[in-house]
């Protein structure tokens, strides 16, 4: 009944709120009448607060046009990899035309961020999401409004989350050979569980887990948020936050845990300061501080968009992480996709590396709860291991804002990298026979005069000359023929053989580059 009233007013000041945001654009503008006013100002910043407050806010778009690549900028192109019901796989695909950076940009990590599905939209790790594509190839979940979901799909639980991130993993290795995964707040549990069953299966693990702000021991310096999920009991929970969604939703009919719920509880945790905030806004406006106004808008564009969950879903993460404790006991139990039931195992997790991530003033994730990863993932080796406390940052801190690109992702860069495996070169060989009678051949000249050679003027195509004798002592066909000339170049020649190729070599490196201009290309 809760969410049909709340529909039903939204509906009848939508009106409002628009005729507002006109009202505030009449009074702003100096050239009409009401423009002249003495306090035009003033009624214009009042109006446009007024249609701030008022208004409905959709899910904003991550708008990653372009990321800049050590001072070249890319461009972004973002797509969905994988679509499931409740989420979608994107991908920050980048492209450019500099042989140089695309150089760099193919032999990057791939990293798998995971998303939280706690109230707000994925975008809000946007900041997240740009800063990594300056050094990675960058996935993310993005997970879907459940009121837009048909009651056809099924429900969504906490095991199904899991198993969502686990073929999310399996999809991004199909592609690289391994990839690197990084959960930001409340997916670190499922994450942790994604990996641990896969440990346990002897599937190909993650190369190293990024833990960040999350919930994985919630009985440690509990905040306000965990003290609200610990001591009321389910039934509370059933009777109290969730309602079926309104019939003018394509999910209507489906049990929920509202958005506007979660974002009155957000709201609820720090009132005076999103009310200095608004004021604040009001000000720079009266002020004509266009800069200022522009970056309030920006946030609460971003933290007023929130999403509704599955109910069976947040009852079942309230159950599981702030009430039985159960990955840390060891109590959990997942439904993988084929009906089974599995026991998710941490300490079976051997060969991916583990950093976890805190901020010094966490008001969501207290200190220490991430940190617990650590202890019940005794398999890792200890080497393996790393945490981070960022000092003085709050819950958004460590993956938003300054904090973040100055302070956090260097640690995280530098983790990644240490344990991404090194590009390897692979190197033509000669056939057995081909190589061997080369390796005499050239050998030949050297052997009959050792003290002459270094004066002898080499002979203007030695490696051409070794073919073609070589090809004559084994009496190659010709596919072994076209393989040899194209080869031989791997061939260590001696004495002025060396001498002559080492002097053509730059000038016929650089033939194939002037011939044709480089074509765009992407990584």
């Amino acid at each position: 009944m809760l969410y049909k009233f709340y529909e039903t007013q939204r509906s009848l000041i939508e009106p409002l709120t628009d005729l507002a945001a006109s009202a505030a654009k009449i009074y702003a503008n100096p050239l009409s009448l009401w423009g002249q006013h003495p306090l035009a100002q003033r009624i214009s910043a009042g109006y446009d607060l007024m249609h701030r407050l008022g208004k409905d806010y959709e899910k904003p778009e991550f708008g990653l046009r372009t990321a800049d690549v050590d001072g070249v900028d890319v461009a972004i192109h973002e797509r969905v990899e994988l679509k499931k019901p409740f989420c979608e796989l994107r991908r920050f695909k980048r492209y450019t035309d500099d042989l140089a950076t695309l150089s760099k940009l193919k032999d990057q990590p791939a990293v798998l961020i995971v998303a939280p599905l706690s109230g707000h939209y994925a975008t809000l790790l946007r900041d997240t999401v740009k800063t990594m594509l300056k050094d990675h190839k960058v996935y993310i979940t993005d997970w879907t409004n459940a009121r837009l979901v048909p009651l056809s799909e099924g429900d969504f639980h906490l095991d199904d989350y899991v198993n969502y991130v686990q073929e999310f993993i399996r999809h991004v290795q199909k592609l690289y050979g391994n990839c690197h995964v990084m959960s930001v707040c409340q997916p670190t549990v499922p994450v942790l569980a994604a990996v641990s069953l896969m440990a346990s299966r002897g599937e190909l693990t993650p190369l190293s887990m990024v833990m960040m702000g999350g919930p994985i021991d919630a009985s440690k310096s509990p905040t306000k948020v965990n003290n609200l999920a610990m001591n009321k009991k389910m039934s509370w929970f059933e009777n109290n936050v969730i309602y079926r969604v309104p019939s003018r939703f394509p999910g209507a009919g489906r049990k929920v845990y509202p958005g506007f719920l979660q974002h009155s509880g957000f709201v609820a945790m720090n009132p005076s300061n999103h009310a200095r905030s608004h004021y604040d806004y009001f000000q720079d406006l009266i002020k004509g501080d266009r800069s200022s106004a522009e970056t309030h808008r920006a946030f609460y564009d971003e933290y007023n968009a929130v999403l509704d969950m599955d109910a069976n879903y947040y009852l079942q993460t309230i159950q599981t992480v702030f009430q039985d404790f159960k990955l840390v006991n060891g109590t959990w139990d997942v439904r993988g996709v084929d009906g089974q039931i599995e026991h998710v195992s941490p300490q079976d997790i051997q060969t991916t590396a583990l950093l976890s991530v805190e901020g010094e003033l966490d008001d969501i994730s207290g200190s220490g709860q991430t940190e617990a990863v650590h202890s019940i993932c005794s398999g890792v080796p200890k080497a393996m291991q790393e945490h981070y406390e960022v000092e003085g940052a709050g819950h958004y801190g460590i993956f938003a804002g300054r904090r973040w690109r100055e302070m956090v992702y260097p640690k995280v860069k530098a983790f990644i990298l240490r344990y991404q495996p090194q590009p390897v070169a692979s190197t033509p060989t000669l056939p057995a026979s081909v190589a061997v009678a080369a390796s005499a051949e050239s050998a030949a000249p050297v052997a009959a005069a050792p003290v002459a050679a270094a004066t002898v003027a080499a002979p203007k195509k030695p490696i051409k000359t070794v073919a073609k004798a070589a090809a004559k002592r084994v009496k190659a066909p010709a596919a072994t023929l076209a393989a040899t000339k194209a080869a031989v170049v791997t061939v260590a020649p001696v004495g002025p053989v060396a001498e002559a190729v080492a002097a053509a070599a730059p000038a016929r490196a650089a033939k194939p580059a002037a011939r044709k201009k480089a074509a765009p290309r992407l990584a």
